[in-house]
């Protein structure tokens, strides 16, 4: 059976569920937000316990992972972002949670070919292209810097 773009596209369009932006957009933001909000208070403990405060924010980024992996290691973080949408995804937890999916998925293929191999999977190609957008970025403002002063 060969359909037409238009075909296609109708077939696609009925398919497709409508979204309530007007219900989801302000729960993304409020879990989203409640990430923060715990983000923040573990900052702030850690400022309280005597941290400088670049020290402390490296420390919060790490216990949010941390926290991210485990809550999505044992299921929790898949379901509140079945609620929050897009709020768990921006903030870093959402980051360690694409870590981490994909290795317990293919667990049962053994740490080198299921963990080894897909813990990247969806994370990967954002560590590259970040890693190489900044690097070009870096020589384009090195570049500038010299020519100009």
């Amino acid at each position: 059976m060969k359909l037409s773009d238009i075909q296609y596209g109708e077939m696609a369009k009925e398919a497709s569920a409508p979204s309530k932006s007007w219900f989801n957009i302000p729960k993304a933001f409020l879990i989203g937000g409640l990430i923060c909000v715990c983000g923040q208070g573990i900052l702030d403990i850690f400022t309280a316990a005597g941290l400088e405060k670049e020290a402390a924010g490296s420390f919060t980024s790490i216990t949010l992972v941390l926290f991210s992996a485990l809550l999505t290691a044992v299921g929790l973080y898949p379901q509140v972002a079945k609620h929050g949408g897009a709020g768990t995804l921006v903030p870093i937890t959402g980051f360690a949670n694409a870590v981490v999916s994909p290795a317990i998925e293919f667990r049962t293929e053994g740490w080198v070919l299921g963990v080894g191999t897909k813990i990247f999977a969806i994370a990967g190609p954002v560590i590259l292209y970040g890693t190489a957008a900044s690097m070009i970025y870096g020589i384009i403002y090195w570049a500038v810097k010299t020519i100009a002063g």
